[in-house]
């Protein structure tokens, strides 16, 4: 058995501080606000808090546009509060992690604002700038945000700069080791200040082609993807080989990679036992339900589940045979939520369904991430104009959708179903208007679908949602199968029928058992072993060795 490390022993808790807890009353969530719902996650079993930015931004990405990577925004609070919230979390043994955005800085970053007013600037060099003397851009990558990756420079005909995302995005140049030294310097006085570690943003764009050619169009637009000359690229591994060993090595802190698109024979070096981060998050059924991930109103996809089972299950078989980690998730601030997203059928969108997805990824190998308002079973909006958008990437997206010839109808009722805002309105604290989040109307309005998906309803039903997490964080920690969850073998069950979503844990003697039906329709199949129910979500019956199902439900079962 390889070396255990500590953060393999974590469950996780992502929470979006602009709408986790508004303790001010200006409709937007905060540090402090944090602080004072420590004993409620606690109570969901986290030991470690994934904390989305808090930097200093003009918030046109919503905080992963940093003006000044080390101060916190005031709309969140300051350094001293985010000192507080390190200590008052120590004390009940939750570590904090922070969210690092090093592709990147806002347009309004000092180094950024320096590098425009003067082209002989060093901080030049710190970003991505090409002339041209034909009056066109350098070429013609599009952004993952819609639009040219290229923006011209003001005063400066023929100069532009390079944004991966939105244009108030500057990529940072890692070619440049000047600039590779301030980040590290800037991560290093985090890990000094007392994080625990970084779940890093966007980090597979970090190395361009610096051929800087253009492609074949892949769109109306004439443009292609950036991400076939910005995604994973050769050389990517000399800028994260370098960025572990100059800062998070010299800690033992935890790194968990945003990572879309790791090439198969790239895993090992990414989270193999002397991988660039502990673990990378496992996206592989994350935009399952969508045609394009970048671009949504390309249309869903018929997907099944077998196709999900498929994808989870390559994934983890993958990761095992290199004795690597991974980050499970459901939901992040980047997805619709997961009820709305893998129950297609509205009349299978119950309490159940939520309790038997989250038996699905639970017990996988590698560490939960639970996001906010994943534990009470909170579904997607229904918003009925633009203007109810905030989100850069609805908005791009929409403007797409209208310019290749789709309707408005149609263009809304694509970001209704994936727009990242789904997951950013505020956390449902009570049934009260503005859902105990706030006193004031908040930044994003409420989701609507808000009829006893609250922690106040929730706490006093034994049979809800939170309380099914909180009883799965209690069979983690049973001494009985706690080593069998954290370093059990992974082992799929094919041969079962095909809505049936069914694996096993291996440890020693020990095994553990996790059927999970996403289906409308029953399904009845034979076990050979059965053992002690461990938990359970909905009507689930069995005779001798004979399993009958109902729909979307699940079962977790220990031989030990």
């Amino acid at each position: 058995m390889a070396q255990r490390h500590w953060w393999q022993d974590e469950v996780v808790y992502q929470i979006y501080p602009r709408s986790f807890q508004d303790s001010n009353h200006d409709g937007i969530g905060d540090i402090q606000g944090v602080i004072s719902q420590l004993d409620y996650i606690q109570s969901l079993g986290i030991t470690t808090i994934w904390l989305s930015p808090v930097y200093k931004s003009p918030m046109v990405d919503m905080g992963y546009d940093v003006s000044d990577y080390q101060d916190i925004d005031p709309q969140f609070g300051s350094l001293t509060d985010f000192k507080a919230l390190l200590t008052a979390a120590s004390e009940r043994q939750i570590k904090i992690v922070m969210d690092l955005v090093v592709n990147h800085t806002s347009d309004q970053h000092t180094w950024f604002k320096q590098a425009l007013a003067d082209p002989a600037s060093p901080y030049r060099e710190f970003y991505i700038f090409k002339t041209t003397t034909d009056g066109t851009v350098p070429n013609n990558w599009r952004s993952i945000f819609g639009g040219s990756t290229w923006t011209p420079v003001p005063n400066e005909p023929g100069t532009y700069y390079f944004h991966t995302f939105a244009s108030e995005q500057p990529d940072l140049n890692w070619e440049n080791p000047a600039l590779r030294r301030a980040i590290y310097d800037m991560v290093n006085w985090w890990l000094d200040l007392g994080v625990a570690g970084f779940r890093i943003d966007a980090i597979t764009h970090l190395k361009k082609d610096l051929d800087w050619a253009s492609l074949p169009a892949d769109g109306s637009d004439g443009l292609a993807s950036v991400t076939k000359k910005g995604q994973n690229r050769p050389g990517i591994e000399r800028f994260l080989s370098e960025l572990k060993a100059e800062t998070f090595a010299k800690y033992d802190a935890v790194t968990i990679g945003e990572a879309y698109g790791v090439p198969q024979q790239d895993l090992h070096q990414y989270i193999g036992p002397d991988g660039y981060f502990s673990m990378i998050f496992d996206f592989s059924y994350m935009n399952i339900e969508v045609e394009n991930v970048d671009e949504w109103y390309r249309g869903r996809s018929a997907w099944t589940t077998s196709d999900l089972r498929d994808l989870l299950f390559e994934s983890q078989q993958q990761v095992q045979a290199i004795e690597g980690y991974l980050g499970n998730v459901l939901e992040n601030h980047d997805q619709p939520r997961v009820l709305s997203k893998l129950v297609p059928n509205v009349a299978y969108q119950t309490a159940v369904a939520a309790k038997s997805l989250a038996t699905m990824y639970y017990f996988l190998p590698g560490v939960p991430f639970i996001y906010q308002g994943q534990e009470l079973g909170m579904k997607n909006f229904e918003r009925r104009h633009i203007s109810e958008f905030n989100d850069v990437s609805s908005l791009n997206n929409y403007e797409m959708a209208l310019r290749d010839g789709f309707s408005e109808a149609e263009a809304l009722q694509w970001l209704n179903a994936k727009s990242r805002d789904n997951a950013r309105t505020p956390m449902q604290w009570t049934g009260e208007a503005f859902g105990g989040f706030s006193e004031v109307e908040p930044w994003l309005p409420m989701g609507e679908h808000r009829a006893d998906i609250n922690v106040a309803t929730e706490e006093q039903d034994p049979a809800s949602v939170l309380n099914y997490y909180r009883g799965l964080a209690k069979v983690r920690r049973q001494p009985q199968w706690h080593d069998v969850i954290i370093d059990g073998t992974f082992h799929p069950l094919t041969r079962l029928p095909a809505d049936v979503i069914a694996y096993q844990r291996r440890l020693g003697d020990r095994l553990i058992t996790v059927l999970v039906n996403l289906s409308v329709q029953s399904s009845r199949f034979s076990l050979i072993q059965i053992g002690e129910v461990l938990t359970q979500s909905g009507e689930v019956t069995m005779t001798g060795h004979r399993i009958t199902m109902a729909p979307y439900t699940a079962v977790v079962m220990g031989i030990s």
